[in-house]
């Protein structure tokens, strides 16, 4: 990550602060997908936990803004910006080194549906669609808007496919899913519009805990595994 006097045009417009509702304060480093913009997030969310303020209830780090929930009887949107902003100043002092998590998957034609399609608009085989999700350099970068939803950047270029059309219902858990730069792998049943290149028995989502649910952290590393079939149907087991 850049220092504070090195940071570009367009990166020193930032940090902007928007009240959101009468409970919460948005606070915006960029506005795209970028490592060195989410590590700003990063810093200023362990900042905010690790020095709470009075009437703060909760941050929630996206890939270029934190949005940072407090009490509105106890504190007010000025005052919280005030806050924020004296913290930004060394938020970079309490960032943690990141973990490294082993995801395995299994891209079997049958549990990658989306493999060949992927292949053909590319103009790579499958074994190379393969191997270049494999090489990928990956992040989480935020939750999303299902249980233990990590949304990855890092997809190569060479395999990035913009969303489909429609949306396809029933797609199972474990489902490793690609979309433009992003990769995530579904925690439950549902609908998507992104393509489906593998699946995993890797737990993402441990709905037993209630201490640590999730196996990420946001600003974790992740690398995936290729598995046989046999190894998949083992389980979660490496």
């Amino acid at each position: 990550m850049k220092g504070r006097t090195e940071l570009t045009a367009s990166e020193s417009a930032f940090p902007r602060y928007k009240a959101v509702a009468a409970h919460a304060v948005l606070v915006e480093f960029g506005e795209e997908i970028d490592d060195r913009v989410h590590a700003r997030v990063l810093a200023l969310d362990a900042a905010v936990c690790r020095f709470p303020f009075p009437g703060f209830l909760e941050v929630v780090p996206a890939y270029a803004s934190l949005l940072v929930s407090f009490d509105p009887v106890v504190t007010d949107h000025r005052s919280v910006k005030a806050v924020l902003a004296k913290l930004g100043e060394s938020a970079d002092v309490w960032t943690a080194a990141p973990a490294t998590h082993e995801v395995r998957v299994c891209y079997d034609e049958d549990m990658a549906p989306d493999l060949a399609a992927v292949s053909a608009v590319t103009g790579l085989s499958p074994e190379e669609v393969v191997n270049a999700h494999l090489a990928g350099d990956y992040k989480v970068y935020m939750y999303g808007f299902a249980p233990g939803y990590a949304y990855l950047a890092g997809v190569p270029e060479a395999i990035q496919r913009p969303r489909k059309e429609a949306a396809v219902r029933g797609i199972p858990s474990g489902s490793v899913l690609i979309a433009g730069p992003q990769c995530l792998v579904s925690t439950l049943t549902m609908p998507t519009g992104w393509w489906i290149i593998g699946r995993s028995p890797t737990a993402i989502l441990d709905r037993r805990s209630d201490s640590r649910p999730f196996l990420f952290d946001v600003g974790d590393r992740v690398q995936f595994k290729r598995i046989s079939r046999a190894e998949f149907e083992a389980g979660d087991t490496p």
